[in-house]
């Protein structure tokens, strides 16, 4: 069989590395250039990120959820990388794209960042976090050694 049969095959195989090249990709360009900068910006940074919750009148503790954004992007991105709580993962990191995409479009207009062309990088995130959410992992995680099944 040529090259070009064996990677145009639709194995199972073909789709699991599809998975980790997914996960290995978008969780180490997340992990490392947004979520490592912002768990590195301490209190006010997570300050001026949670401060995003207010637009659904979630006003207290906004040092937390901006901790949480950080988290979410650095450690969530770890998780997928290792395939390890992967759907959880995921989910949390779509949410986290959900309230940026919102953030960006709340933003008001002429200003860095606001509107669609400042929501589309979250966008595309969530609409590839929602994806892996509902394929899972792929045979090719630590996840997987977890759950065998007979």
């Amino acid at each position: 069989m040529s090259l070009s049969k064996k990677l145009l095959s639709n194995k199972p195989i073909q789709r699991d590395i599809g998975l980790l090249i997914i996960r290995i990709g978008i969780g180490l360009t997340v992990m490392t250039l947004h979520g490592y900068g912002k768990i590195k910006g301490g209190p006010g940074l997570w300050d001026n990120l949670g401060g995003a919750m207010s637009q659904f009148g979630i006003t207290f503790a906004p040092k937390f959820w901006g901790f949480m954004a950080a988290f979410s992007e650095f450690g969530g991105s770890a998780l997928l990388i290792l395939g390890l709580f992967f759907r959880p993962a995921a989910g949390l990191l779509a949410f986290t794209m959900l309230i940026a995409v919102l953030r960006h479009l709340s933003i008001p207009a002429g200003e860095q960042g606001a509107g669609w062309s400042g929501a589309s990088h979250a966008m595309e995130l969530l609409v590839v976090y929602l994806g892996l959410l509902f394929a899972g992992s792929g045979r090719y995680a630590i996840g997987t050694l977890f759950n065998k099944k007979d």
